[in-house]
Formats: C-alpha cells, structure tokens, sequence
C-alpha cells in the first residue's frame, strides 16, 4: 500500500512517502517556517523526486492533534484536499502515538511531550507499542509528580521536553531522545497510519477532522470578554 503522510502539528513539518513498511523518500524542515508555505511544496518535491504523484497514493495520513492550533488545522485541510480529489481513504492520527513511534525500539515507558503553552504539555503514556493513557493536557510538574514513583526507564521525546527537564534531569530512568527522534516524524506517522488501516480503521475526507484538547486561543479569550461584561 503507498501511503502519504505528513506531520505539521509543531516547529517541525515532514513529509514521507512510504510503500507499506518501506520508506521511499522523508522531507523533514526544523527551521520555524509557516507551514503554510512550506507543506505543499515539501509534497511535491518529494512526489516529483520518488517518481511518484497523487494518483498513486492509496492511503493519506496525517498527524490530527493534539499541537499547534494552526499546525493541525493545515495539516488535516491539506490531507483532505488531496484525498478527497482522488477519493483515496485518508486516516487522522494522535500526533503523540506517532512521537511515540519514534521510540519504539525503547525499553520501558515512552513519554512524549508537546509544549501546550500556559505551563502545560500535550502527553500521553505508551509502553511496547501500547498506550497507557489518553492523550490529555497537563502541567509538567504535575506529570513529574505522576512518574516519581516508576522504577522502570522513562522516555521522553517531542518539543516538550525542556519543559519536564527541571523536575526529572538527574534522575537514573529518565531518559531522553536524541535530536533525531526528538521530533514527529512522517514516516511514524505513515505506520500508525498504517497499522489503524490494517485493523479496519480509516475515514473519508469529509470525516477526517482535527483532534483539539483545549480551547483555541480566540476562543478562550473571547469567553473571558463576555465574563467580564
């Protein structure tokens, strides 16, 4: 199966065509650009570089939230737009199970991170492929407090990380990413794509939508206006 899948939820966008298992090509930039700007030429640089277009892809994957509102939004219109053009099945997937990926090949607790402003990350917990948790919103402090008593390794990956590092640097099982498997990948998100696909789960573009665990911005201030009227 030829899979599609991009990750623009954070500082980083990446991009990676993949036939099953096999990666094919992967365009990752870390240099804070909009990915607006950047997203669709990422894609057609590596459709036109691996001999590839649109119509041959069978499956397009995106990373669906949590992250930067304005991030999973481009993300997930993008992915619509070339799935529903080709009427190709289109799978949204937790930004932090494909961080998570990432580290698969890790003994002990995967934990990645994503920095949600206001003194909070995004997070959840896995454990040999398995999640532990929902993914939810919750301070770094708080999520220190929870893991102080696990006697296994703790690993921590995503854009969050620096945020958690003051309360667990220093302490024997914490370990942490190394700047390659730091950020979201396309290609971990093309294989929890993939592996949803396989156990019967994939959506229409109409269907697919973005994954939010907080309020925009816009939103919560505009709440905030109407309480103090």
């Amino acid at each position: 199966m030829k899979i599609l899948a991009l990750d623009s939820t954070a500082v980083t966008a990446a991009v990676a065509l993949c036939d099953g298992e096999k990666l094919v090509a992967s365009y990752t930039l870390n240099n804070m650009n909009t990915h607006s700007e950047t997203l669709l030429p990422m894609i057609e640089s590596t459709l036109k570089l691996s001999g590839w277009t649109t119509g041959d892809v069978e499956l397009f994957a995106c990373s669906a939230g949590p992250g930067s509102f304005t991030g999973v939004r481009i993300g997930a219109a993008t992915i619509k737009g070339l799935a529903f053009a080709k009427d190709v099945p289109c799978i949204g997937v937790s930004t932090l199970e494909a961080l998570a990926y990432n580290l698969k090949f890790c003994d002990g607790i995967v934990c990645p991170l994503m920095n949600a402003r206001r003194g909070q990350v995004y997070n959840a917990l896995f454990e040999g492929g398995k999640r532990l948790c929902e993914d939810r919103a919750i301070s770094a402090e708080e999520l220190a407090k929870s893991l102080e008593n696990e006697t296994k390794n703790i690993w921590f990956c995503g854009d969050g990380v620096d945020l958690i590092k003051p309360f667990v640097d220093g302490k024997n099982n914490a370990k942490f990413a190394s700047e390659t498997l730091l950020y979201p990948s396309g290609y971990s998100v093309a294989m929890v794509a993939l592996k949803a696909y396989e156990n019967g789960t994939s959506t229409t573009a109409e269907e697919l939508a973005p994954t939010y665990l907080r309020m925009p911005q816009a939103e919560r201030e505009r709440i905030e206006r109407e309480k103090t009227k």
